[in-house]
């Protein structure tokens, strides 16, 4: 077993206040090269009843020339979403798992002048696979809806 720090404890890291409300915690790698913090900044996470909301903070880096969240970036967090709610409000502790589809309709312009919501809820999960769906919102803006499959791996020994 390796001596190496997982590479995030969200709960360890204690609730965050974001936009003054109570409920959220940091869901940023303790790697802060790594894909989730370094393209996508700083993200934050929290349990709704059997949903999980995984929220980014645009900023320009995030649009495209129409100064519009650029799809990419909302691909990206929808991505990470999956696995947010695996940790929240799933099984949990999968290890290394992998994306193995991810369904996405765009909706609507995503205003890179408000958080991004990655809102997500599992439709069933066995030992081995998570079957989600969620949608990504600005307020009660629809901007994307989606659905993926997250194949669980064993932990790494």
């Amino acid at each position: 077993m390796s001596d190496a720090a997982p590479p995030f404890d969200y709960r360890a890291l204690g609730p965050q206040e974001a936009d003054g409300e109570d409920g959220w915690y940091s869901w940023n790698l303790t790697d802060r090269s790594r894909y989730n913090t370094a393209v996508l900044g700083e993200l934050r996470v929290r349990g709704e009843g059997a949903s999980c909301r995984l929220r980014m903070f645009p900023e320009r880096r995030h649009t495209n020339l129409g100064d519009n969240i650029h799809g990419a970036a909302t691909l990206g967090l929808i991505d990470i979403a999956l696995f947010a709610t695996m940790h929240v409000i799933g099984s949990g502790n999968a290890g290394p798992s992998v994306t193995v589809e991810l369904s996405t309709q765009f909706i609507g312009a995503g205003d890179p002048g408000n958080p991004l919501d990655a809102v997500t809820e599992i439709v069933r999960e066995t030992g081995r696979m998570l079957f989600l769906r969620g949608q990504c919102v600005q307020g009660d803006e629809v901007i994307a809806s989606y659905s993926g499959i997250v194949r669980k791996m064993k932990p790494r020994q």
